[in-house]
């Protein structure tokens, strides 16, 4: 038996799952990452990646701000999307592991033999890890806790090849007038 994954497709048979635990990468950088890559086509994924690790491209940071610096390319997210800021890093060392376990889907999915370029990363989820426990020494004899702060990541990668879109739903209520609606027509019939 496997790991639990949290999602599950619909169709287990065009999709791909990758994960890995007690990540020795900080938590904060791999939500960052994993918000920007999420809904994503696989291999633009991965090349957006590489070009993160080059300083092409830059991650945006929107929800662990403190402390991080505006850059101009922040406002130019993957996907044409737009950023609620101009905050973004380059945080190396967790986008290398994000492309080591897409690369790690991409296999999965030509060993299953699906067609890899249609790909779409459907769920992406980064969990705390327990901390990993170090001291350092400070002042006046002191000692305190110097902690890093690893992540659980998993990933699942849905062929949409033939995916149907949801059809619009029939909004009946939207049509039916409401109690007012049917008041104002009777005063406006009687002609109060």
């Amino acid at each position: 038996m496997g790991k639990r994954y949290c999602y599950e497709p619909e169709d287990a048979s065009k999709a791909v799952k990758s994960r890995g635990t007690n990540l020795r990468v900080h938590y904060k950088h791999c939500r960052e990452i994993a918000a920007a890559v999420c809904n994503m086509n696989l291999q633009k994924a991965i090349k957006y990646l590489r070009d993160v690790v080059d300083h092409k491209r830059i991650i945006p940071f929107v929800v662990h701000t403190g402390g991080v610096g505006r850059h101009a390319q922040a406002k130019n997210l993957p996907g044409g999307k737009k950023a609620p800021g101009s905050k973004g890093r380059w945080p190396e060392k967790a986008t290398r592991v994000f492309i080591d376990l897409l690369k790690n889907a991409e296999a999965n999915g030509e060993n299953r033999s699906l067609e890899v370029e249609k790909l779409v990363i459907k769920h992406i989820q980064v969990n705390h890890a327990p901390h990993m426990r170090r001291r350092t020494y400070r002042a006046h004899g002191r000692i305190n806790a110097y902690m890093s702060c690893p992540a659980h990541i998993e990933i699942i990668c849905v062929d949409e090849a033939d995916a149907v879109r949801k059809a619009p739903e029939a909004n009946d209520s939207a049509s039916a007038p409401t109690r007012k609606q049917l008041a104002i027509r009777r005063v406006a019939e009687r002609g109060d």
